[in-house]
C-alpha cells in the first residue's frame, strides 16, 4: 500500500485572528509546512444537548508523516476549542516540488 507523502489537516477556529495565531505556531514550530486559512463557514453542530450554529474559519495545515503526532498533540493543548475538529487526510499524490518544499522546511533545524 502506497504511504503517505503528506498529511493534510482540517480543523476550524472562531476567528480569522485566531485561525493566525494557530498557523503562526505551527509553522514556527515546524509542525506544519503551510496553513491555509479559508474563508468564514457556517457550521451547524450538536452541543451540550442542543443544536447550535456558528460561523468558523477553516484550516488546511500541511505537514509530514512524522511530524503529524506533534501537530495532534500541539492541537490538543493551543487549540481554541474544548473539543476542536482535527481531521486528517494522507496525501500520496502531488507536484514532487511541493513535496521536497515541504520535507525540507519541516525537518531543516535552524
Amino acid at each position: 500500500m502506497e504511504q503517505a507523502r503528506l498529511w493534510l489537516v482540517m480543523t476550524t477556529v472562531e476567528s480569522q485572528a485566531q485561525g493566525e495565531q494557530l498557523a503562526r505556531r505551527l509553522v514556527e514550530q515546524r509542525l506544519a509546512a503551510c496553513v491555509s486559512l479559508g474563508q468564514p463557514v457556517s457550521s451547524v453542530y450538536p452541543w451540550q444537548g442542543t443544536i447550535e450554529s456558528a460561523s468558523e474559519v477553516p484550516l488546511w495545515i500541511k505537514t509530514t508523516p512524522d511530524r503529524l503526532p506533534a501537530l495532534k498533540s500541539a492541537l490538543d493543548e493551543h487549540h481554541p476549542y474544548e473539543v476542536p475538529e482535527m481531521l486528517a487526510v494522507p496525501v500520496k499524490d502531488g507536484l514532487e516540488a511541493y513535496f521536497r518544499w515541504a520535507q525540507e522546511w519541516i525537518n531543516d533545524e535552524q
